[in-house]
């Protein structure tokens, strides 16, 4: 594999962006760590001969920044970080390429720069929901109006990326995001997308599955628009948050038994907390363009940069030749 980063990427950029690349490139020799940023900012997180083998500087411009209209950003500004990284992985340079930056800007610059698969209308972001049986929610936030077929596009998308991430040896099982189980219920959009979703081959696919059923375990990939997703994934980690808040309350401000049951759970708890971390559990996957693109956490710390940069390195470089097969195998067109 071969990575490109966009080292300007996200609010305590570059700093833990070179960290966290130099520590996963340590961890991952048989994988290269492209480091793109201007040379000027990039030094100065570098000590002399502190650069692995596997580690290479690719100058680029400056930033796009979250307040600035992703698109008409990256037209004025070609030579920026995640533009140059998007570049390296359409000339094939690079399998990959990661931002913790504007989500906006990294996914107008993979469809600028790289370009959708083929059948693939809009792309969708893939996020892990990381329950006691975790779920892949698409999408969360590239698409926010969405049609019938791009649902199902999503569904194809997702069941390929969820057999491999969560090494399905009998398929996933999809759901859709609606309002009831029964096929009737819901907007147009949802009507019509139970309806596509039921006659697609090669997918299978569940049904409807309502808010208070994302945790159970029904699915294992669970579809809808990205209005809908990324509301689903904010309210899930603001309720992870809370939740664990309420139980440290409750032990620390209750008595000489609340604590001594504190000590017990300390340890059950913390695992608990590490499991909901966003920086333990990675970054999301932009499916349906040609190449692997991953969008990070804005806040990303070194840790968090590591642990996504050592994933995608080891889901390998044949995710995308799998989701254009999967999209023609559906479709019937060439891949």
């Amino acid at each position: 594999m071969r990575i490109a980063i966009d080292a300007l990427g996200g609010d305590n950029a570059p700093r833990e962006v070179v960290a966290g690349t130099l520590a996963a490139a340590r961890g991952n020799p048989g994988t290269t760590f492209k480091l793109v940023g201007p040379r000027s900012r990039l030094d100065k997180h570098l000590t002399p001969n502190e650069l692995p083998a596997n580690v290479e500087l690719m100058e680029s411009g400056g930033v796009v920044s979250m307040s600035e209209e992703p698109a008409a950003a990256l037209r004025s500004k070609p030579d920026a970080s995640v533009a140059v990284s998007a570049a390296l992985v359409k000339r094939g340079e690079a399998d990959a390429f990661f931002s913790a930056g504007s989500t906006g800007a990294t996914v107008a610059a993979a469809l600028l720069g790289i370009g959708r698969l083929r059948g693939c209308r809009r792309p969708a972001i893939a996020t892990v929901l990381p329950f006691t049986r975790p779920v892949l929610l698409l999408d969360a936030g590239a698409t926010i109006a969405c049609r019938p077929q791009d649902l199902v596009n999503f569904a194809i998308l997702g069941g390929v990326f969820a057999e491999r991430y969560f090494n399905l040896k009998d398929g996933a099982r999809v759901g859709l995001i609606n309002v009831g189980e029964e096929p009737g219920k819901g907007t147009d959009l949802t009507r019509e997308a139970h309806a596509l979703l039921g006659s697609t081959p090669n997918l299978n696919f569940l049904g409807n599955v309502e808010g208070r059923d994302i945790g159970n375990g029904t699915a294992d990939v669970l579809v809808t628009d990205g209005f809908t997703g990324n509301v689903v994934l904010k309210t899930a980690e603001g309720t992870a948050r809370a939740s664990l808040g309420m139980v440290r309350e409750a032990i620390t401000s209750g008595g000489v038994f609340a604590r001594l049951a504190g000590a017990v759970l300390r340890p059950r708890l913390s695992s608990v907390r590490d499991q909901v971390d966003p920086e333990n559990y990675g970054g999301s996957f932009l499916l349906g363009v040609n190449g692997s693109v991953v969008i990070g956490h804005g806040n990303s710390t070194a840790r968090g940069v590591e642990n996504v940069l050592t994933g995608i390195a080891g889901a390998g470089s044949s995710l995308t030749e799998n989701l254009q097969a999967a999209l023609a195998k559906s479709t019937g067109r060439p891949s």
